[in-house]
């Protein structure tokens, strides 16, 4: 029932074109095929990497189970000509690499950090492009020698297939890598993006998809989404709704919240219509729960946007003999922003019902 969000301490895009150039300050991370303006067959890819004692504090504190997923995210700012399927591939980077403060516009070329053949400052340390130590690797094309190494282990390799319906949004499984950096099996250098070797540096597809990077100045920064099952189900007395003639209510629910607060908000469930009886208390106090097979979701208010969806893990509603709840860590919200809950239950008699009753709250710095 838990969700919590890291953002990027760095990201720039290595362009084979460019082979000294840093972007280092760029809003956009470029994940493309392209053909320069000298007619050579070019690509782009993407760095990114996130903090190394963030990462522990999140096992460290917050993670109490073996049961967690990690994921590598990333919202599309364009495409465009991307053809009908292709698939792209994460790899944890292998070598040490300087953020920079170029742009891809900058005249003259900005050449302080990464760029396709160099780690760090131009004319310092190189990528490296052969010899490569057991279980590293890195890939060129002629004479234009970087691009990036990294592990090259299946079980940390991450792979996300896109298809014409699919929306463009990376989400890739991370979880092997990250724990593998975390236990000092690798060393966290981040993750480096890129395009299959059929597409990469051939006239098969040329194509373009952008990224906002750790630099935007946009609600939509890479993250590394950590999720994990801690959740309880534990009625007591409560009696599970059988209907969804029920209304659930967030009566702690404050409106704001600091942005690095967690809340547990707590679940008022009551019949719409309670029965008539010969009693002395006041039906309407009599609290129910919902079913274990409840979710919860956050949504943005302005964009419409789902930011955290419905997991029949990850978001799975709890249970005390108090009531329902949950817990929120509002780090991966955006600040200054309004967010709605919403509930998911599925009945025993097979229906689905969503609450969507104006459950509003604010995050503020």
């Amino acid at each position: 029932m838990a969700v919590y969000k890291i953002f990027p301490e760095k990201s720039a895009t290595l362009y084979s074109f460019y082979p000294a150039l840093n972007t280092g300050l760029d809003e956009i991370l470029e994940l493309s095929t392209f053909e320069s303006i000298e007619s050579t067959n070019e690509v782009s890819r993407p760095v990114i990497k996130f903090s190394t004692s963030e990462i522990s504090s999140v096992f460290t504190n917050l993670i109490k189970t073996s049961s967690f997923d990690v994921y590598l995210k990333a919202h599309l700012a364009n495409a465009s000509t991307i053809p009908l399927d292709y698939t792209i591939f994460c790899h944890p980077i292998a070598a040490n690499w300087n953020q920079g403060t170029g742009r891809l516009g900058n005249v003259p070329q900005t050449t302080n950090g990464a760029s396709w053949t160099f780690t760090n400052q131009s004319g310092s340390t190189k990528w490296t492009t052969g010899t490569f130590s057991s279980g590293i690797t890195g890939s060129y094309s002629g004479s234009n020698f970087g691009g990036g190494t990294w592990y090259t282990a299946s079980a940390y390799e991450s792979t996300q297939s896109f298809t014409f319906n699919t929306e463009k949004d990376i989400e890739l499984k991370v979880t092997n890598a990250v724990s593998a950096s975390y236990t000092n099996v690798i060393f966290n250098y981040g993750f480096i993006l890129k395009h299959s070797s059929s597409l990469e540096f051939t006239t098969a597809s040329k194509f373009e998809t952008k990224y906002f990077s750790a630099t935007t100045h946009t609600i939509y920064p890479p993250s590394l989404e950590f999720r994990w099952n801690d959740s309880s189900y534990i009625t007591g007395s409560l009696v599970v709704i059988t209907s969804s003639y029920c209304v659930p209510a967030l009566n702690n629910n404050k409106g704001e919240y600091q942005q690095d607060s967690v809340q547990r908000f707590r679940v008022a469930v009551r019949d719409i219509y309670p029965s008539v009886t010969f009693r002395t208390t006041l039906s309407f106090a009599n609290q129910k729960a919902l079913p274990s097979s409840s979710y919860w979701s956050i949504k943005d208010l302005d964009t419409e946007e789902i930011i955290v969806d419905y997991d029949t893990s990850y978001t799975r509603i709890s249970c005390d003999p108090s009531s329902n709840y949950f817990d929120v860590h509002m780090n991966g919200l955006e600040p200054e922003r309004y967010y709605k809950i919403l509930l998911k239950s599925i009945i025993t008699n097979g229906e689905t019902v969503v609450f969507d009753n104006n459950y509003i709250f604010k995050v503020i710095r």
